[in-house]
């Protein structure tokens, strides 16, 4: 599969960072990033730009507010055509604190947003892009937000923003194919002067397929996380992705040797990938926080108990 302008973006210290604080420590963010850029990679995101009046840096790595200086730190020495991205949630970024693009080592911001929260997304993401910064808006927990309001939301976009993409985002894990197909077409007959982008979670094993689908039907912005790391079940398996894209730029063997030496020995760690909860959240499309809460408990195994419990809750 090739296109041309299909661009891919690893998100894996940022959807990474969600399972452990995102306090990875400056020589894995270092190794990440050399082997992004070595690959061929167009866009790497490196954490959040969040505002530490509302966030504890006592409580949350380096990678929960993206400093500039660190990320010129951990850059500095790596030749790299690899574009930085941070992401931005509505509601906690201080926008007075983000310095325009000349100033700053970040070429793209990524405004993470739901439906209902529209117009404060747009305003973040116009600001950003009058600073010189290439900007998108991410529209959340897609599978719980798919009427007319939807509609009404990527138009406003269209007509009121000047972002560059606007992201499909499967939060819960909950889509399969036909809805990713028919909500790609969906933005694609609203959105007349921007890019659809995807990003996928894997709770059903279907983040890959899905982000296949997506490319099919002209989804040109694909998200991946080196060895599907991310919160949850994780995301589309970056180096999946690049195999499926035949793209001749890409060059999966720094992909590959980060896997050996950094996030094998960190899969014993922190936990990722598909587990039960996790699958059992994705089907009944619900956000995986019961899931992850039940991980860290005695009863982590009990999947009857907690299936039950969930569609009690959803009974109510």
């Amino acid at each position: 599969m090739y296109r041309e302008q299909i661009k891919v973006l690893d998100c894996t210290i940022r959807d990474g960072g969600l399972i452990n604080n995102h306090d990875f420590d400056e020589h894995f963010v270092r190794s990440v990033y050399k082997a992004i850029s070595e690959a061929g990679v167009d866009y790497v995101e490196l954490g959040y730009r969040n505002s530490k009046k509302l966030f504890s840096s006592k409580e949350y790595g380096l990678w929960k507010f993206c400093d500039d200086d660190v990320i010129k730190r951990i850059t500095h020495g790596i030749q790299s055509n690899t574009k930085i991205s941070v992401m931005v949630d509505v509601g906690r970024v201080e926008v007075e604190e983000v310095m325009p693009k000349a100033e700053s080592p970040i070429d793209m911001i990524r405004v993470a947003t739901y439906v209902k929260d529209i117009d404060k997304a747009i305003f973040l993401a116009n600001d950003f892009h009058q600073k010189g910064y290439e900007a998108t808006i991410n529209i959340m927990a897609i599978s719980k937000d798919q009427g007319p309001e939807l509609d009404e939301a990527v138009q406003q976009i269209e007509e009121e923003s000047h972002v560059k993409v606007v992201y499909i985002v499967d939060s819960f894990g909950a889509l399969y194919q036909e809805p990713v197909e028919s909500l790609v077409k969906r933005f694609k007959a609203i959105l007349k002067t921007k890019e659809v982008g995807f990003h996928g979670h894997n709770h059903q094993q279907l983040a890959f397929s899905n982000t296949i689908e997506a490319i099919i039907h002209n989804a040109n912005y694909l998200d991946g996380t080196v060895y599907g790391i991310g919160r949850a079940a994780g995301n589309c398996p970056l180096e999946l992705l690049m195999g499926f894209l035949k793209n001749p730029k890409f060059d999966i063997r720094p992909i590959l040797d980060l896997i050996s030496k950094e996030f094998i020995p960190l899969r014993e760690k922190i936990e990722w990938g598909y587990i039960i909860p996790y699958a059992i959240a994705g089907m009944l499309n619900e956000h995986p926080r019961a899931a992850m809460a039940l991980r860290k408990s005695e009863k982590k195994e009990n999947y009857k108990e907690f299936y039950e419990s969930l569609v009690s809750t959803g009974l109510e």
